[in-house]
């Protein structure tokens, strides 16, 4: 069993070539969460060039079965930039080895390539993954970023236990067929990205900084803001009516779209947790949810998808 919020690790780490955080100060967050009942701590091999689990080994040593690890693997930086993915089964297996020495432990209890690219076949690769199970390296197997028919055949190779995918009020055309296949096949579903990128936090203003790298998505490019940022008025007067922040109420509504899906949070402060927490305890009356997935319906939000950019 794993929290019903999860605990994304990422901005512990410099993923961007940027500074890292504070390490105490993260591993003080890892630790409240873990006291607080939150045990699912989301990483990728590739955070920080292996300074994510590093840092989520030290923060677990001593009390291991109180957390749950979720780890990537498959992408390829060099200098803080992206420069493809290696699915190969021989790499499987270099990084395994490399993600269970760096976290100093003996199994990883979901293990997921961070996305298909294409280049090896899924039998392959979730057939190498099938191997770790049998060798006790691996406890489940997820994936992320998949396409329905992919999820279906990766689950025909090995039974898949999470699926990892953008979801938030923003972008919701997983709902189309994403969504019902994961259901269909009994798999969870561990939502990251539940603020859009904080366009759904209610502090952004247009236009943003030049230097912001959320440019790099049309959505937070000119008209297309303006436009968007008027749907999130509707989620700040909500807010304000319940007592609560914008944030809140899109993880709270990721949160109450299915019992088999899980808000992932990222999180490197302390100082985020309860707010978070709290948003777990939020509900909505029929109106309120009507009004919200009327505002924010499937092509409501103008430039592309969380993936499409």
């Amino acid at each position: 069993m794993v929290s019903k919020l999860g605990l994304g690790c990422m901005r512990m780490s410099s993923i961007w070539g940027g500074p890292t955080p504070d390490e105490a100060e993260s591993v003080a967050t890892i630790h409240q969460a873990l006291d607080s009942g939150i045990n699912f701590l989301n990483t990728g091999d590739f955070y920080g060039a292996g300074h994510n689990e590093m840092l989520i080994g030290k923060a677990i040593k001593g009390r291991r079965d109180d957390a749950f690890i979720s780890v990537k693997f498959g992408a390829i930086f060099h200098n803080g930039q992206w420069i493809g993915m290696d699915l190969r089964p021989v790499a499987i297996k270099n990084f395994v080895n490399y993600s269970l020495t760096r976290l100093g432990i003996e199994t990883i209890d979901l293990y997921q390539p961070s996305r298909m690219d294409g280049s090896v076949p899924i039998e392959d690769i979730i057939g190498t993954i099938a191997g770790l199970v049998q060798e006790g390296k691996v406890r489940h197997i997820g994936v992320t970023e998949i396409t329905p028919d992919q999820l279906r055949e990766a689950n025909s190779i090995h039974p898949i236990s999470a699926l990892e995918i953008g979801y938030s009020l923003a972008d919701r055309q997983i709902e189309n067929d994403l969504l019902p296949a994961a259901r269909e096949l009994g798999i969870a579903v561990v939502a990251f990205a539940n603020t859009a990128e904080g366009l759904l936090t209610g502090d952004l203003q247009a236009p943003i900084g030049a230097d912001d790298h959320r440019n790099h998505f049309s959505r937070f490019q000119g008209d297309n803001l303006v436009h968007n940022l008027e749907k999130v008025e509707v989620l700040k007067e909500m807010a304000r009516a319940k007592g609560c922040t914008p944030t809140q109420l899109a993880i709270a509504w990721v949160k109450e779209q299915d019992e088999h899906i899980m808000p992932l949070v990222s999180m490197s402060r302390r100082s985020r947790l309860p707010e978070n927490m709290a948003a777990m305890e939020i509900v909505f009356t029929p109106e309120e949810m009507n009004l919200l997935n009327t505002t924010f319906a499937i092509g409501a939000i103008k430039g592309g998808t969380y993936l499409q950019r």
